[in-house]
């Protein structure tokens, strides 16, 4: 006899666990790699995988990004594609090549020379080390404050004139 929920209600994978037809047999993962590896097939397919390896690659600061901020960023990159397979000194260079320009010159003086010369572990521990509020340190100073000469009036002082 049918348990009473089966009579009333049909599930399609109680058929599945039953009739064997799973994906994997029983005690065929022996080991936890083995467990990664089928998880990682399952749900980081290799488009999945080549897309995220792009989003890496391609990384840059933004212009009013801080490092702190960038840093995050990155490292969020890198945890959506946990299969990228990119060692730990190129995804530092990937990372450092694509800083905006003042931030590699403060991350040089602040190493005392190229900072990509130091060896990673060094590197990224002083990349760790900034400041979290090192934006102000690193944003670009693009308003210039200007003279008015005696013929340029705002336009509320030219309505008052």
């Amino acid at each position: 006899m049918k348990p009473l929920d089966s009579v009333y209600f049909h599930f399609p994978w109680q058929e599945k666990l039953k009739g064997g037809s799973t994906h994997l047999r029983g005690n065929s993962l022996k080991t936890w790699e083995e467990v990664v590896e089928n998880f990682q097939k399952k749900y980081f397919p290799e488009s999945k995988t080549m897309e995220g390896k792009a989003a890496i690659s391609l990384f840059h600061q933004f212009p009013d990004e801080s490092l702190s901020e960038a840093l995050e960023r990155f490292r969020g990159l890198l945890r959506k594609t946990p299969t990228h397979g990119f060692s730990e000194p190129i995804q530092l260079n990937m990372f450092i090549d694509g800083l905006r320009p003042q931030t590699k010159q403060l991350l040089d003086a602040l190493a005392g020379g190229k900072i990509k010369l130091k060896p990673p572990e060094e590197a990224t521990e002083l990349i760790e080390n900034m400041p979290a509020n090192d934006h102000a340190i690193l944003c670009d100073r693009v308003h210039q404050p200007t003279k008015k000469s005696l013929l340029e009036l705002s336009l509320h002082d030219a309505l008052l004139a």
